[in-house]
C-alpha cells in the first residue's frame, strides 16, 4: 500500500512538473517588438534565450539594421603594459559587415557569431560573442576570428546570407503563387483593350496624350478618353480596368503607352525585314531637323516582295550629331547591323543633291560604292525637276516679280476672314452670273467653291496651283482690292492694295502669269507622272 501511495506521488509530482514546464513555455513566447530591439551588443539577450519560432525574425531585424559601429564616439583609452591602447574606427571599415562595438562595455562583437554561432561550440571566437573582445593590444584576433573558409565565423556569415536570400525568395513566390488565375485573366483582358486602343492610335496618326489628364478634366486626351469610352460600353472589359483595376496595374501611363508604341513599331519593323528575306533591294535616305532642333535622319527601303510588286517601306529614324557622309554612313550601318540586313544585297541608292549625299568623292553615295559597287546611285528625277524649277525665278526677274506679287495678294487679301467672306461672295455671284449667260457649264463637281491658294516655300509645284486660283479669281480678287482701298483698316493696307492692284493689271504681269501657267502646267504634269512607285527608270528618263 505504501509503495502504492508512493508510486502515486512519483506519478503526480511528474504530472505537475510537465505542467509548470509548459506554462513556462507559454510564458517564454511573449510578443516581440522588433523595432526595439537592443542596438548595443553588451545590452542583448543571447540569440538561444528567444523562443526557437522567434530567432529568425529577431536575426533578419539585426541583419537588416546592420552591426551597430558608432564611428564618431570617443573611444577610451587602456593601459597595456604601460602603454594605453583603445579600440580604433578605422577597423569599422576594414572588418565592415560583422564588426561591431559596445559603448556600455568597450568591448568588441561579431554580429555574425551572435546571430548563428552553435550554443554548444567552444573556441578562441566565444569572446566576440559573450564578454566582448577588448585586448586592443592583439589586433591580430580580429584577423584570426574569421579565419579560414570553414572557420565558424565564416559558417555564421554563410547562415545570415542564406537567411536574407530565403526572405526575399519567400517574398517572390508569395507574390507570384498569391496571383490567382482570375487575376491573370482579368489582366490579358485589360492588356489586349490597351494594345487595342494603340493600334488604333497609331494607325490613324492621332496623339495620345492630352492637355490635361487630370481626372476632373473634360478631355484628358485620345487614350484615356478610348479607354473610358469602350468600358462604358463592354461590361467584360470596364468589371476589370480604371477603377475596377489595381493601382499599379491600370495601364494608363505615359511609360506603358511608349512601351506598347515601341512593341508595336518593333513588330511592324520585323515584318518588314521577314518580307524582305534575302531578297535586294533599294535604300532612301533622307536628313531633317526636329522641333527640338536635333538632325535626324529617316531610312525607308525600296524592294519587291514576293507578289512581284514594289514596295517602299519606312524602318526608322536616327538621330545624328551632324549631317557628314562619315556619320551618316555609320548610323546607316548601325541601322543594318540592328536588323540583320546585308549591305551587299543593296542595288540601289537614293538621296538628294546635296554634297554630302551624292559627293564623287566623300559623299554618302562614294562611301557605299567603295564597299559595294553594285549599289548604283539615281538621283530622285522629281527633286531634279524641283530644283530646276526653283533656279527659274532666281535668273528671271519677271518671274520672280509675279510671284513676289502673287504672295503679297495671298496676305493682304487672306488677313481676316472678312475679306475672304467678300471674295467668296463676290466669286459666287459671278460663277451664276457665268452660269445665265451660258459661259460655263453645270454638272457633277463642277463649279465648286475655291480659294486663293499658297504656295510652297520649298515645293515649286505647288506654285501652278496658286495661279490657277488666281487666274479663276482675277476679277473677284480686282474687285477685293477695291475695297480694301477704299476700308483700309489701315493708311499701309490702303496703299499696299493701291500698288497691288495697279501692278496685277498691266500686261506684262498678265501675260508672264498666262505664260508661267503653261509652262508649270507641263512641269506638273511631269512631277505627277516621276513620282508614280510603279515607274520606271528608262521610261523616266524619257519623260525628262
Amino acid at each position: 500500500m505504501d509503495k502504492f501511495f508512493k508510486r502515486k506521488s512519483i506519478a503526480g509530482d511528474s504530472s505537475q512538473s510537465h505542467a509548470r514546464d509548459k506554462s513556462a513555455m507559454k510564458q517564454s513566447r511573449v510578443e516581440i517588438d522588433l523595432t526595439n530591439l537592443p542596438a548595443d551588443p553588451g545590452h542583448r539577450l543571447p540569440i538561444w534565450s528567444y523562443n526557437a519560432n522567434d530567432r529568425d525574425q529577431v536575426r533578419r531585424a539585426y541583419l537588416l539594421k546592420g552591426p551597430t559601429q558608432p564611428e564618431s564616439h570617443d573611444f577610451p583609452q587602456t593601459e597595456f603594459v604601460d602603454v594605453l591602447r583603445r579600440f580604433k574606427a578605422e577597423w569599422f571599415k576594414e572588418y565592415n559587415g560583422w564588426l561591431e562595438y559596445s559603448v556600455a562595455k568597450d568591448a568588441a562583437y561579431c554580429l555574425y557569431c551572435y546571430l548563428f554561432r552553435p550554443q554548444t561550440l567552444k573556441g578562441g571566437g566565444d569572446s566576440f560573442v559573450g564578454e566582448g573582445f577588448i585586448n586592443w593590444k592583439k589586433k591580430m584576433k580580429l584577423k584570426e576570428h574569421v579565419g579560414k573558409h570553414n572557420s565558424a565565423h565564416n559558417q555564421a556569415k554563410m547562415k545570415c546570407q542564406n537567411l536574407m536570400n530565403q526572405n526575399l525568395t519567400g517574398r517572390i513566390d508569395a507574390m507570384f503563387t498569391g496571383k490567382s488565375n482570375q487575376d491573370k485573366i482579368d489582366y490579358r483582358v485589360r492588356l489586349i483593350a490597351a494594345v487595342d486602343y494603340v493600334r488604333f492610335l497609331l494607325r490613324q496618326g492621332l496623339a495620345f496624350r492630352g492637355n490635361d489628364e487630370s481626372e476632373w478634366s473634360m478631355n484628358r486626351g485620345n487614350y484615356l478618353e478610348l479607354f473610358h469610352w469602350l468600358a462604358a460600353h463592354n461590361e467584360d472589359i470596364n468589371k476589370v480596368s480604371l477603377k475596377n483595376a489595381p493601382s499599379n496595374s491600370q495601364l494608363v501611363s505615359s511609360d506603358i503607352q511608349k512601351d506598347i508604341c515601341i512593341a508595336a513599331a518593333t513588330e511592324v519593323t520585323n515584318a518588314i525585314i521577314r518580307d524582305i528575306g534575302n531578297a535586294t533591294f533599294t535604300i532612301l535616305i533622307d536628313e531633317s531637323r526636329d522641333v527640338s532642333t536635333k538632325e535626324q535622319m529617316a531610312i525607308s527601303l525600296r524592294y519587291v516582295d514576293k507578289k512581284g510588286d514594289i514596295i517602299e517601306r519606312f524602318i526608322g529614324v536616327v538621330h545624328v550629331a551632324n549631317t557628314t557622309s562619315a556619320v551618316l554612313k555609320d548610323a546607316t550601318e548601325q541601322m543594318f547591323a540592328l536588323h540583320k540586313l546585308s549591305l551587299s544585297s543593296l542595288r540601289g541608292q537614293g538621296y538628294d543633291g546635296a554634297s554630302n549625299m551624292q559627293g564623287k568623292y566623300k559623299g554618302l553615295k562614294a562611301l557605299i560604292l567603295e564597299e559595294n559597287p553594285c549599289a548604283f546611285y539615281v538621283h530622285c528625277f522629281a527633286h531634279q525637276l524641283q530644283l530646276a524649277l526653283v533656279d527659274v525665278p532666281k535668273n528671271h526677274f519677271q518671274v520672280k516679280f509675279i510671284f513676289e506679287i502673287t504672295l503679297k495678294i495671298m496676305n493682304i487679301v487672306g488677313a481676316s476672314c472678312k475679306r475672304q467672306e467678300i471674295l467668296r461672295a463676290k466669286q459666287h455671284d459671278k460663277v451664276i452670273e457665268a452660269l445665265k449667260k451660258g459661259e460655263i457649264i453645270s454638272g457633277r463637281g463642277l463649279n465648286q467653291e475655291i480659294n486663293l491658294q499658297r504656295p510652297g516655300d520649298i515645293r515649286w509645284s505647288s506654285h501652278y496651283n496658286t495661279l490657277l486660283s488666281l487666274i479663276s479669281m482675277f476679277s473677284s480678287v480686282v474687285e477685293v482690292l477695291e475695297v480694301i482701298m477704299v476700308d483700309g483698316v489701315s493708311s499701309e493696307q490702303t496703299v499696299e492694295a493701291c500698288m497691288l492692284l495697279e501692278a496685277i493689271q498691266t500686261f506684262d504681269f498678265v501675260f508672264t502669269m498666262h505664260l508661267m501657267k503653261s509652262t508649270l502646267a507641263i512641269t506638273n504634269e511631269l512631277s505627277l507622272a516621276l513620282q508614280k512607285k510603279e515607274q520606271e527608270i528608262e521610261n523616266a528618263m524619257r519623260l525628262v
